[in-house]
């Protein structure tokens, strides 16, 4: 009865960003009318960063069965490990993560410094 509940409610899964498209729909979602000029995907889907034309930076990460964005502020934490980037925002509950970004993680983490500069 409470896995078909489950099913039924849609809870639980392994949701994934599928795409690029996915993540800026996701943006969209957040905050209505985020454009995004540049898009970061982790390589396991569970978590992107994306830039808007004027600087502003979204982190979109998996929220249980679902997703969740927070636009970055000066008061984000990073820490760069080769191609793992880390993140905590100042928002206790949004909780950190770390995104595998490939070689874009050293280009994500310098511009992530200059926010709230």
């Amino acid at each position: 009865m409470l896995a078909w509940l489950a099913y039924r409610w849609n809870l639980g899964g392994d949701i994934r960003i599928r795409d690029e498209a996915h993540a800026r729909e996701l943006a969209d979602d957040t905050i209505c009318g985020f454009e995004a000029i540049d898009v970061a995907l982790d390589r396991g889907r569970i978590g992107a960063l994306l830039r808007s034309p004027n600087g502003q930076v979204m982190l979109i990460r998996r929220h249980g069965a679902k997703f969740a964005g927070r636009l970055l502020d000066g008061h984000i934490h990073t820490r760069l490990d080769r191609t793992q980037l880390t993140l905590a925002t100042s928002e206790k509950h949004f909780g950190q993560i770390t995104l595998d970004l490939g070689e874009a993680a050293q280009h994500w983490a310098a511009s992530l410094r200059r926010i709230g500069g």
